[in-house]
């Protein structure tokens, strides 16, 4: 199959592109800009564009059987002294249909969607929350465009992890010197907690929504459960650093209440559902050790 990896440059993206190459896919990566030249993902076919700009064409996208698109946009892409709420609603519940529907129009025949487990989790919010918001309005546009010779759905992912070989992820490189001590900040894990899942589970559950022909379905993925306080403790194990760390119900630094939307002191918990795609479960402290080791030569 020929696909496109929108997002293929960063974590999330990249590592499924990489995932379906080692599957035996032609795969492509798009972005705004080049991937780092020291990760595997140079070694790609690199299509430049811009979807929230409008920047790609028909002609672009039409040589691809399927896209998988997973370059949503969350606090970490709004533009200086911009409004997150704003920038989500354009970004993600406006732009992500467009470009599913310039992809439609090309002739793509598949397109499946990394979304976020948000509007599953807590729908109490959308109305207040506008990112959880544009993230319901992303997955329901494209699942909205499903047709005959389009086949479309989303995999809505909780808090995800991973890494790339030669990749500079500057959190995972903060977390893994938090872990090793060398910040000077106090271990803690902020209360409350949430679900994870692992790159290359969710890169598994990418290849199966492909290779099943999934279509018409907003599918809520994840991995495993746990505290905060639990998450950072597999960092400072697999880093050799045996400190406690305990749950304390004020903000973290390297976790901020921002960018927990469910609330500190909340924790989700659920287990999902396994019938539409397959993909390794239990991998959490398996990604933690992968992160770890890559990071701390650097640290």
């Amino acid at each position: 199959m020929k696909i496109l990896v929108v997002g293929g440059t960063g974590m999330i993206g990249g590592h499924a592109a990489l995932h379906l190459r080692s599957l035996g896919h032609d795969v492509s990566i798009a972005g705004r800009n080049p991937p780092q030249q020291t990760t595997a993902l140079a070694e790609l076919p690199f299509v430049q564009g811009d979807y929230i700009a409008g920047t790609f064409t028909k002609a672009d996208l039409a040589p691809y059987d399927a896209i998988v698109f997973a370059a949503g946009n969350d606090i970490r892409h709004v533009p200086k002294g911009g409004d997150l709420g704003e920038h989500a609603l354009r970004a993600n519940g406006e732009a992500v249909p467009a470009f599913a529907k310039l992809a439609k129009e090309a002739g793509v025949r598949q397109f499946v969607h990394i979304g976020s487990f948000y509007p599953h989790v807590a729908p109490e919010l959308m109305a207040s929350n506008a990112y959880i918001r544009s993230r319901k309005l992303a997955t329901d546009g494209i699942l909205a465009l499903e047709a005959p010779g389009f086949k479309v759905c989303s995999l809505d992912a909780p808090f995800v992890l991973g890494t790339i070989p030669g990749m500079s992820l500057p959190m995972f490189e903060a977390y893994t010197q938090y872990a090793e001590g060398k910040l000077g900040m106090p271990a803690f894990g902020p209360a409350g907690g949430t679900n994870f899942i692992s790159c290359l589970s969710l890169s598994e559950a990418t290849a199966s929504a492909l290779e099943r022909g999934i279509t018409g379905k907003a599918i809520l993925v994840g991995d495993e459960s746990m505290s905060f306080a639990k998450y950072f403790e597999l960092f400072f194990r697999a880093a050799g650093n045996d400190a406690e760390v305990p749950s304390l119900d004020q903000e973290h630094p390297m976790l901020p209440d921002v960018a927990i939307y469910t609330g500190r002191g909340n924790f989700v918990n659920y287990e999902p559902d396994m019938t539409l795609v397959s993909y390794r479960r239990n991998d959490i402290k398996r990604a933690v050790k992968e992160i770890v080791d890559q990071y701390r030569s650097a640290a």
